[in-house]
């Protein structure tokens, strides 16, 4: 399923196991085909998740280019559709890391005003968050956050609960570092969590034949 602006390269899916979109692929891919399993997953990992999960997206975002989001490109490598029950939706959105780093990079001043808004309007950070963030290595965690904030406030409200979650391996100590030092300059912090691979292979929610094989590839260390 193409989403409009959606660009993937299939080349590198296929030769680059490492990539963070691979193993999103390879971490999740079970839960695309059954969603009986992955409302269980989802609700094992997060207990506090609402709702039934009843789609799963790949490369998702709910508006490339649009500036009624974020008028970027920015997607997660996960999302997690959940129907609330009462005809809005919520979503976890989640971004897989392995062996990337962050690194700074200054956003486009074209785009910046949309994305003080949001995150003014948001109520979920702290003072100075802003300037913390703006061109850091915190940058792309805070666009993938915003993304989320952006559903929660749009004029449709159709969506009334959401939140970024971000995977990384425990030995990533870049991205655990980066999220210990996002998770603090928020004031709310329901709205965003991180959680590392290991966590999410050793709940035995995954099918015992991915997970035996998810722990070879990406964690070779593991061993039951």
């Amino acid at each position: 399923m193409v989403e409009p602006h959606q660009s993937l390269d299939h080349q590198r899916l296929w030769a680059d196991l490492l990539w963070s979109p691979t193993l999103a692929f390879n971490l999740f891919g079970d839960l695309a085909a059954d969603l009986g399993l992955a409302d269980r997953a989802v609700h094992t990992w997060w207990p506090e998740v609402p709702g039934t999960v009843d789609d799963v997206r790949f490369a998702h975002s709910p508006g490339r280019l649009d500036p009624a989001w974020l008028g970027n490109l920015v997607d997660w490598d996960v999302g997690f559709v959940l129907d609330l029950g009462d005809g809005t939706q919520g979503m976890v959105g989640v971004v897989t890391a392995y062996h990337e780093v962050n690194r700074r990079q200054p956003p486009k001043p074209s785009r910046l005003p949309r994305y003080r808004e949001i995150t003014d309007r948001s109520g979920f950070f702290g003072p100075g968050a802003i300037d913390a963030v703006n061109g850091t290595e915190l940058i792309h965690i805070w666009l993938d956050h915003l993304l989320v904030l952006s559903m929660l406030q749009h004029p449709s409200r159709a969506w009334r609960w959401g939140r970024l979650v971000v995977v990384h391996p425990a030995g990533n100590t870049d991205f655990a570092d980066a999220c210990s030092r996002y998770r603090a300059l928020l004031a709310d912090q329901s709205t965003f969590s991180s959680v590392t691979v290991e966590e999410l292979l050793n709940a035995g929610v995954l099918p015992a034949g991915t997970a035996a094989v998810l722990h070879d590839r990406y964690v070779p260390s593991y061993r039951t």
